[in-house]
């Protein structure tokens, strides 16, 4: 009876002590752009944290097509995922995508960038306005806080491409009239067309010293036409801190990133996700920090 008793009891703790694994949840997650590097470190992430708490993860590319977006949440719905972490490649096209969860039951969790006109239960990002804000005052304090300087901005529509643009918006007013914004163009995240903007930026108006851009690939795209123009007084500045970035701000081609934590955002989302399947309560914003890389 003592032996039958222990045995009992060894099964009832081995029970009590997998709580996720138990519970057989599948998270569902939507990211933007998944040939970006920034969102594989983040999907991968997301993959290591859900088999580490023991769920099911299902991870689809939007390919920057909105359009894609909204297949792929037909395919996480016909899937029943628990639970949806939503990176949207377009924040205001990202709300009839949400609701489309929402009729089917499903609860979403947007991460770095944000939905527009739709209510999601927590919203896990970076600061990008600070970030953008603390790149654009690096750039004018290397330039004396005067002459004239550019912005590449990111996708139209992407929220975190809009914030960004408000913090360099934001120094660039707190500088007052000694500077001169000379260029602000849409780059789309993009290395080829950034670069192609810098080219043109550098013809039409050679006295601009300074460029802030709104990811690093596009900042190694302005690289490439300084190099080319042979300009490398111009002071480039990224978002990401991606790894090409810190190897030409050790080589001297960029000054500085800001450095996001797609990883840890991946992290966070399945933590959160877990939370809320659970019936926990979760914040309704959940913030990453972010800080300047130089060399």
């Amino acid at each position: 009876m003592k032996k039958i008793l222990a045995i009992l009891l060894t099964a009832f703790l081995a029970l009590s002590i997998v709580p996720a694994m138990a519970e057989d949840y599948t998270i569902g997650a939507l990211l933007s752009d998944t040939s970006n590097t920034f969102f594989v470190t983040m999907a991968d992430a997301i993959k290591a944290k859900g088999d580490e708490l023991g769920v099911k993860t299902i991870i689809l590319d939007g390919a920057n097509d909105s359009a894609k977006d909204v297949t792929n949440m037909e395919d996480l719905i016909s899937a029943k995922v628990d639970i949806v972490l939503y990176n949207p490649v377009d924040s205001d096209a990202a709300a009839a995508v949400v609701e489309m969860a929402a009729k089917a039951g499903i609860p979403v969790i947007s991460i770095d960038r944000s939905v527009n006109g739709a209510e999601v239960i927590s919203h896990i990002a970076s600061d990008n306005v600070y970030g953008g804000r603390i790149a654009t005052e690096l750039i004018l304090e290397k330039r004396g806080g005067e002459g004239a300087i550019a912005e590449i901005q990111g996708m139209a529509g992407a929220s975190a491409a809009n914030e960004r643009h408000q913090g360099f918006d934001e120094a660039i007013a707190a500088a007052g009239d000694k500077v001169t914004v000379v260029s602000s163009q849409i780059g789309d995240w993009d290395t080829t067309k950034a670069m192609g903007i810098m080219e043109n930026i550098l013809m039409a108006n050679p006295e601009v010293k300074g460029v802030f851009c709104a990811n690093d690939n596009m900042a190694i795209g302005a690289v490439q036409a300084c190099q080319q123009n042979g300009r490398a007084d111009v002071i480039i500045v990224g978002f990401d801190a991606e790894q090409v970035a810190l190897d030409a701000i050790e080589e001297g081609t960029m000054l500085a990133t800001v450095q996001q934590q797609p990883a840890l955002m991946g992290e966070l989302g399945v933590e959160n996700a877990i939370a809320y399947l659970k019936g926990e309560t979760i914040e309704a914003s959940i913030g990453a920090p972010v800080a300047l890389v130089t060399k």
